[in-house]
Formats: C-alpha cells, structure tokens, sequence
C-alpha cells in the first residue's frame, strides 16, 4: 500500500451496523492495518468527514482515503445521497467508491452505476465467502490500482 499521510486513512467505511462493521474490518485486517481504516456509522457523518465538517472541521481534505466502502442503507442521509455529493465535489470526484450492501435490487445496483459508483457488492451471510470478496476488492483498490492525480493536479 502506498505512503498514508499521518492523520489520514487508507480506507473510510459508511456503515451503521456494528456487526456488519465487525465483518468487514475483520476480513479487511490483512490488507489494511486497523489505524488506517475510519468507521463512520451515517451518511451525513461521511460527508462530515470527506469534506472536513463537523466534528472533523479542521481535518486536511486534501488527503482523502484511498478507497470508500459505502453501505446504502444509513441513517439520516442514505448511501445513494452519500454518492451523489461525492460525485459532485472536485475534490471527491474520482475517489473510488464501492457499495458494499445487502441489496441486489437491480433498481439499486443500475442507479448507484449511474451515480458514478466504481463496483457494487453484495453482503454475504457466508462469512468465508464475503471475507475473501472484500480481500480482493481491498487489494485490488489498495494496492494494485493506478489512483488517478489529485484533483487539484488534474485542473492545470
């Protein structure tokens, strides 16, 4: 994984089920150290903290996280909402985001795409199965994907 600036992490995970929490971080613990990984548990809590506001007023947004994973299903502002603010901003633009969620509705897997989503996946009830899923993804965004400049260099 490449060089994480102190203060900043590796991966921000939008989820408000602490069981599904737990899953997650656990399966993702041999690609992303701990410390690297904020848990955020709503919508509005996410945003908070991508565009420094709220309780992480303050925080430089210039590094953000090298990966979201997003569930679509929180509190106060749903996980599509989440996206399509993400999508909107310069500075969050291109920043890889993947749906981690317990729907396969068709409905939510084509709008999330139209929202510029970069892959949809399915919670699994197989724990094996869903760690091994999220292994891959993590590595794949982590460390082998060619992350495009930051946006502030792409404007010149």
């Amino acid at each position: 994984m490449s060089s994480i600036p102190v203060g900043s992490h590796a991966l921000l995970l939008i989820e408000d089920v602490p069981e599904d929490v737990k899953l997650i971080t656990t399966a993702l613990r041999a690609i992303v150290p701990a410390d690297q990984i904020q848990v955020v548990a709503s919508g509005e809590e996410g945003l908070d903290y991508l565009f420094g506001r709220g309780v992480y007023a303050g925080r430089d947004t210039r590094y953000q996280p090298a990966l979201v994973m997003l569930d679509l299903t929180l509190p106060r502002i749903d996980g599509l909402e989440v996206l399509r603010q993400i999508r909107a901003e310069a500075q969050t633009h291109v920043l890889p985001v993947v749906i981690v969620s317990a729907s396969s509705q068709q409905r939510d897997v084509k709008l999330a795409a139209q929202l510029g989503a970069n892959s949809f996946v399915r919670k699994s009830l197989d724990f094996v199965s869903f760690s091994e899923t999220l292994t891959l993804l993590a590595r794949y965004w982590l460390e082998l994907n060619i992350p495009p400049p930051h946006p502030s260099a792409m404007v010149r």
